[in-house]
């Protein structure tokens, strides 16, 4: 991989929105939806993942130009689209289950310093717990084709008119300058 890309995996809701809004982004060069942090054997079906029983979390897999948009940046973007507070433990979620919690998984023990230091600077200035996972990478599964750039492929979709495009509309106010 060329010395200024990395890579970056997060879970924060449905990943179709967390894809739509890194897709918004100058140095994100790649973009995969996928299945990560479960402990049941073989590749996970969305409808598996779906039940809440395989452990494994929504995701997506970023691949980011550190030249043009840093580690640190790309999380202040991951933690101001989503509702980190909700507790995966919480039986109250209505439709949220386990696969849509919020979670971190670090690459190298350098981006895990930076999460930890950035989640605990966040809380500081947080109404409720943060209640985002920090956990080590492991497994990508990549999602099914027809779950890849979803958002860009169904912009008239319910859940894209209603969830997603609301979503990118707020980030044009606080991060205009750093989107394609």
């Amino acid at each position: 991989m060329h010395d200024n890309l990395h890579i970056m995996t997060v879970g924060g809701g449905c990943f179709w929105c967390v894809e739509a809004v890194f897709n918004q982004f100058k140095g994100v060069q790649k973009l995969q939806t996928g299945y990560m942090g479960g402990n049941v054997p073989g590749t996970p079906t969305y409808r598996e993942v779906s039940s809440g029983l395989t452990g494994h979390a929504e995701v997506v897999q970023i691949t980011f130009n550190d030249a043009i948009i840093s580690y640190v940046e790309l999380l202040g973007v991951f933690m101001a689209s989503h509702d980190a507070t909700i507790s995966n433990a919480d039986k109250n979620l209505g439709p949220y289950g386990s696969q849509y919690r919020s979670v971190i998984f670090y690459h190298n023990d350098t981006q895990k310093e930076i999460a930890e230091t950035f989640i605990a600077e966040l809380e500081g200035f947080n109404e409720k717990p943060i209640k985002t996972e920090i956990k080590p990478v492991k497994i990508f599964h990549e999602a099914e084709v027809y779950h890849q750039d979803y958002y860009n492929k169904n912009p008239e979709a319910a859940y894209c008119t209603t969830i997603i495009s609301p979503k990118l509309k707020q980030l044009k106010k606080h991060f205009a300058k750093k989107l394609k």
